[in-house]
């Protein structure tokens, strides 16, 4: 099963995309998509939607696995974030592409084993559990990663592949 994991933002779109066999994960690629500031946000949220498209359609995933939004104390930040998490929902759902969601806490229990992990330790997770030479950058394509990992530690995606439903 081929899962994309999307770290939702507005100035950054974490990405990666792993296969997920018998328990085990294999990285294809990651990366994240950076909107430039001072650009209208329409602007911005056409950019994540055309660069998030092209990564659909070139590793034709089978499951998209994105976080639940966070609200912090910034209410304009969780505003637009929201604003380009519709955006990459519409997106994954244009491309017909199953879509599961998991809270911060559930992906730092399915990676790290605690739910109030903190982010060094999922970021040295993700590197050991797809053997990477190096911890991924930005933070945002490590969490992408760990949603990624999340889902196929999850059962809705062991019964999807057990099924070969896309």
């Amino acid at each position: 099963m081929v899962i994309l994991g999307i770290d939702p933002g507005f100035a950054l779109v974490g990405w990666g995309v792993v296969q997920y066999e018998r328990s085990s994960f294999k990285p294809i690629l990651y990366d994240s998509i950076s909107t430039p500031a001072h650009t209208p946000v329409e602007e911005r949220l056409e950019q994540i939607y055309h660069e998030l498209s092209d990564i659909i359609e070139k590793t034709r995933p089978d499951a998209v696995a994105i976080e639940e939004l966070f609200f912090n104390t910034n209410i304009t930040t969780g505003i637009r974030v929201a604003e380009a998490r519709g955006v990459i929902l519409l997106c994954c759902r244009m491309h017909g592409v199953s879509i599961f969601e998991y809270t911060p806490s559930q992906v730092k229990q399915a990676v790290v084993g605690y739910g109030k992990a903190e982010k060094k330790q999922v970021i040295d997770m993700v590197t050991r559990i797809l053997h990477l030479p190096a911890p991924p950058k930005p933070d945002d394509t490590a969490d992408a990663l760990a949603i990624a990992i999340c889902h196929g530690h999850s059962g809705q995606s062991k019964l999807a592949s057990y099924y070969n439903v896309k």
